[in-house]
């Protein structure tokens, strides 16, 4: 099972990271300006996450796959 890790960063912005249950992160958050707003953008996650058109299925040119989650706001 997946969990969200929280972080202060060196700028003062809070940030998240979404680990699998192997501990690997598979989801950075942008910087938010208080814990507030950090903990919006992760209930957004939980919300959104499961819908197909809220995130981008890309390709790097080495092949490898990554995804690009959209906010409601865009």
């Amino acid at each position: 099972m997946g969990k969200f890790v929280t972080k202060t960063g060196n700028n003062g912005q809070y940030y998240f990271n979404l680990a699998a249950g192997n501990d690997q992160v598979i989801l950075s958050s942008e910087g938010y300006t208080t814990p507030a707003a950090r903990q919006n953008g992760i209930d957004s996650v939980k919300k959104n996450a499961g819908d197909d058109a809220c995130y981008d299925k890309l390709t790097v040119s080495s092949g490898k796959f990554y995804f690009n989650l959209k906010a409601t706001n865009g």
